[in-house]
């Protein structure tokens, strides 16, 4: 049976109004992966994904969330932008790029109405922006 995050991701993946702002996202961005993540302090999970590069999640899928930068913004609260992973020292050494291989990478913090911490909106490119 699933659990409640689980059931929520499953939920998400049909809501029209997200479709559109990934798809948006993805356009301003030019990076071929976007998603909502729903992030707590031990699960990453995918709610809805928009994946024009093969990246090969799914809403539902998890990643180990210590491997993950979307952690580093649950626990600072900040976005992150990252136009090239090479040239930037703070996140060159961080094991997502190179686990996940993205070179770009981009990621807000979705806070909710009571102000908790959701998860992210966040888009990853292979190549790095220029």
């Amino acid at each position: 049976m699933l659990d409640q995050i689980e059931a929520d991701a499953n939920r998400n993946d049909h809501e029209n109004a997200i479709r559109q702002i990934l798809e948006e996202v993805a356009a301003v961005t030019s990076m071929g992966f976007v998603a909502v993540a729903c992030i707590t302090e031990t699960r990453w999970i995918a709610c809805q994904v928009l994946d024009q590069i093969d990246f090969g999640m799914s809403p539902g899928d998890e990643l180990h969330v210590s491997t993950t930068i979307c952690n580093d913004i649950r626990e600072s609260g900040n976005a992150v932008v990252i136009d090239n992973v090479a040239s930037n020292p703070k996140w060159q050494t961080h094991p997502a790029p190179a686990l996940y291989g993205f070179k770009s990478y981009v990621s807000i913090p979705i806070v909710l109405s009571d102000g908790s911490f959701y998860g992210t909106l966040c888009a990853v490119d292979p190549t790095p922006e220029s």
